[in-house]
């Protein structure tokens, strides 16, 4: 018996066997990476601003934006954990400004010539006692974390008003008005002004690394992004939700101490309605950058985008003759268009 073997027929390859793949559009790139999305934003926005206000492109302007978003990128950090972990913090401006106002007010009573150093870390230490008074309140009553801290935020708010104080003084301690006039960088712009960058921007780059490292190279950060994403698949995972909770408002209240100590010494200024009403400016950023506010997302990079983009229509836009009104109305729509972003990205 012959056979004949065909010598036309061959074996298919995996590459004819593997289903064809359809790239992704560019609408499914955004929605898995809505900081590209923000990315865009700012440069759009610089160059709307640049071409009606030249000189918007220089150096001095870039001082000014790091002047002006180091005390809400500080804040916004602490929200990225918080929404990350699932929850939400409106009371962190109420923490900077009783720990800032008191701490100052104190030390210029008893103490003027303090060391700086001890000073920022009086300020990180009350704020981290208040952010675990959040974090405790939310975990035993079982409350939505909004709720519990607006609660506080009006307690705090109300114990400085009440017992600290309600008026304003430049008479700030010695180390503190010091620390606010040392230059990180400087130089003279070609109208003969001094353009400065304060030396604390250097403590808004190390909260940036140690906030990267804890949520991404820890279990305590793991365990917050698990918590966002499922509450009791969180706990069946065996993370202590407790000391997640604990953690993830002491850091938020830490980072708030340490902002109010860092405004009062750049603006040489003690005022205890400074930073009221900023919180949803914060919100938005860090939602801009990508977090979502039902929790288990967000990173640093994109939270300092969105940062950078809020303070850029606040403090820019003026340039341009755009009225303050019409700043929250563009935030707003592009929350709305980020918010489009992320349903997509679910469908996806």
């Amino acid at each position: 018996m012959n056979f004949r073997v065909n010598q036309t027929m061959t074996t298919p390859t995996l590459v004819e066997i593997a289903p064809k793949v359809k790239p992704p559009s560019v609408r499914a790139k955004l929605a898995r990476n809505p900081e590209w999305f923000t990315v865009a934003l700012i440069v759009v926005t610089c160059l709307i601003v640049g071409a009606i206000n030249p000189r918007f492109f220089q150096l001095a302007t870039l001082f000014d934006l790091l002047h002006s978003a180091t005390t809400m990128s500080l804040f916004a950090l602490g929200t990225l954990v918080v929404l990350a972990s699932g929850g939400i913090d409106v009371s962190f401006t109420a923490i900077a400004a009783l720990t800032m106002y008191g701490i100052t007010k104190a030390v210029f009573a008893w103490w003027p010539d303090a060391p700086f150093a001890l000073i920022l870390i009086t300020g990180a230490l009350g704020g981290v006692v208040l952010g675990i008074v959040n974090g405790l309140l939310v975990y035993r009553l079982k409350a939505p974390s909004l709720i519990v801290t607006i609660g506080t935020q009006y307690l705090f708010r109300g114990l400085l008003l009440t017992f600290i104080g309600t008026s304003f003084f430049m008479n700030i301690p010695h180390s503190m008005d010091r620390f606010g006039r040392i230059p990180l960088f400087f130089y003279h712009t070609s109208e003969g002004l001094r353009a400065v960058l304060p030396v604390s921007v250097l403590a808004l780059v190390v909260a940036a690394i140690v906030t990267w490292w804890l949520l991404n190279r820890t279990m305590m950060g793991r365990g917050v992004y698990a918590m966002g994403g499922s509450l009791a698949i969180a706990e069946r995972l065996g993370y202590n939700l407790r000391a997640i909770h604990l953690f993830v408002f002491g850091y938020t209240g830490m980072l708030a101490g340490v902002a109010g100590i860092l405004h009062v010494s750049n603006n040489r200024l003690a005022n205890p309605f400074d930073l009221v009403g900023s919180e949803l400016d914060v919100i938005a950023a860090v939602i801009l950058g990508g977090a979502r506010i039902t929790g288990g997302t967000g990173t640093v990079a994109g939270t300092l985008l969105g940062v950078a983009l809020v303070t850029l229509i606040n403090s820019v836009l003026i340039l341009t003759g755009v009225p303050s009104t019409w700043q929250k109305v563009i935030i707003g729509a592009f929350i709305l268009v980020a918010g489009t972003l992320f349903a997509l990205q679910r469908k996806s």
